[in-house]
């Protein structure tokens, strides 16, 4: 069952300040890897983060992070960030247990 990808007003702003080779390619990302199995984690694509309440999951996308939480059928991207700002935008608005 295909899972509904929704985006925070954030991430649009975010996606929306990509360049557009770059935003072509999240787009595709967020089809091809959250779309059927958002939870399926892999060695270096899916990440499930420990310690964390929000944000759940974490994908790569070359030099972006795409967090993202996932609820029933639902995916919501929370933020779309370069990896240099990973950790400011953890500590900032991340959640631990």
């Amino acid at each position: 069952m295909a899972c509904t990808i929704v985006l925070a007003p954030e991430a649009v702003e975010d996606l929306d300040s990509l360049e557009a080779s770059l935003r072509a390619e999240v787009k595709d990302a967020l089809r091809r890897f959250l779309r059927y199995e958002p939870d399926r984690t892999s060695k270096s694509r899916i990440k499930r983060l420990r310690g964390m309440s929000r944000p759940q999951y974490r994908l790569r996308v070359g030099d972006v992070r795409v967090f993202y939480d996932i609820s029933d059928d639902v995916v919501e991207i929370l933020t779309i960030v370069p990896k240099s700002a990973v950790l400011e935008w953890l500590e900032r608005l991340g959640r631990k247990r």
